[in-house]
């Protein structure tokens, strides 16, 4: 059985001590190096003073990327849906 590892992941020059399955340890390293650099960019695009406001610029981006995501998902599940009418129909067209 695996043991849970204790980790610290720095966000935002704050760490923040987790207990995590070995194997959530590499996402949330990458997660937290993706903040940070986010962070930055939007501090050298932005004049902003408070560390809160780009947390909130960030978590912003991120949750705008996971539902553009989805529903790009949902058009594409949509369109493989009537790719296979379309072709359930030519299929019954031709066997006619």
């Amino acid at each position: 059985m695996d043991e849970k590892l204790r980790i610290k992941i720095s966000i935002a020059d704050r760490v923040y001590p987790l207990t995590v399955e070995p194997n959530q340890e590499e996402g949330l390293r990458s997660a937290s190096k993706k903040i940070d650099v986010m962070i930055k960019q939007f501090e050298e695009s932005y004049a902003v003073r408070d560390k809160q406001d780009v947390l909130a610029m960030c978590a912003l981006q991120f949750a705008s990327q996971v539902e553009q995501k989805q529903i790009d998902y949902t058009i594409d599940s949509e369109d493989i849906e009537r790719i296979k009418r379309l072709n359930l129909l030519l299929d019954q067209y031709l066997e006619n």
